[in-house]
C-alpha cells in the first residue's frame, strides 16, 4: 500500500476511537514516557501540541514543566517546509495558526538551536516497527532531524502500527515508539535486522 493510502486508511481507523479509549491510551503512554530513560537523560524536550485523535501532549508538557525540564515546540515556516523550535514556559506563549495548529509566538518565547535539542518527540499517523513513519505530508521533521544530535520517539496507538513503511532515501527513521502496551526499540531493530 502506497503512503497516501496508508495515511487514510488508520486515520479512519483512528476515528474510530472513543474518548475514553483515548484518555486511557494517552495516560498509559505518558506515564510510561515520564518514567523512561529518554526523559530522566534530556534537558531540552522538543514536542507539537497534539490535536485529537494525536497522543495527548498538553498535560505531558505540564509534567514535564513540573519535572524541570525545559519544553521546546515547534514554529513552521511553510514556504520552505522548515521549522524552528522555541521554549515556552507557559500556553499563554502559544497563538493559532493553519490548520488550527497551536505554535509559539517567536516574539514571546526563546528560540533554541537544533543542536541544543536533547529529545524530539516526532508526530506522525503510521509507524513500522523499525521506526520508519508516515507523517502529515510536509516533509517538516526529515529536514529537521539531520541538523540536531537529539534522540527520538514517537508515541502512538497499537492502530498506528503496520508490517512494513514504505520508505524513501530522504525518510528519517526514529529510535524508539511507545504505544499504550509496549516501548519498541526501533534503532535496535533496525541494526538486527541490517546485521544480524
Amino acid at each position: 500500500m502506497e503512503k497516501k493510502a496508508l495515511r487514510t486508511a488508520v486515520q479512519e481507523q483512528l476515528k474510530q476511537l472513543t474518548y475514553k479509549q483515548y484518555d486511557v491510551f494517552s495516560n498509559e503512554i505518558q506515564q510510561q514516557f515520564l518514567s523512561s530513560s529518554f526523559v530522566r537523560e534530556a534537558n531540552v524536550i522538543g514536542m507539537t501540541i497534539s490535536m485529537f485523535p494525536e497522543v495527548e501532549t498538553r498535560s505531558l508538557i505540564e509534567q514535564l514543566w513540573a519535572l524541570g525540564k525545559s519544553v521546546a515546540v515547534p514554529k513552521c515556516r511553510p514556504a520552505t517546509s522548515e521549522m524552528d523550535f522555541y521554549i515556552i514556559h507557559s500556553f499563554e506563549q502559544l497563538e493559532t495558526v493553519y490548520m488550527n495548529l497551536l505554535e509559539p509566538i517567536p516574539q514571546e518565547a526563546t528560540y533554541v538551536e537544533p543542536t541544543a535539542i536533547d529529545l524530539v518527540v516526532v508526530p506522525g499517523i503510521v509507524y513500522d516497527q523499525t521506526g520508519y513513519r508516515i507523517g502529515y505530508g510536509g516533509g517538516y521533521y526529515d529536514r529537521f532531524l539531520p541538523l540536531c544530535h537529539a534522540k527520538t520517539i514517537s508515541f502512538c496507538f497499537e492502530q498506528q502500527i503496520v508490517a512494513k513503511v514504505p520508505k524513501n532515501s530522504y525518510d528519517y527513521p526514529i529510535d524508539g515508539l511507545l504505544t499504550e502496551r509496549r516501548f519498541i526499540p526501533c534503532k535496535q531493530i533496525r541494526k538486527e535486522e541490517n546485521y544480524g
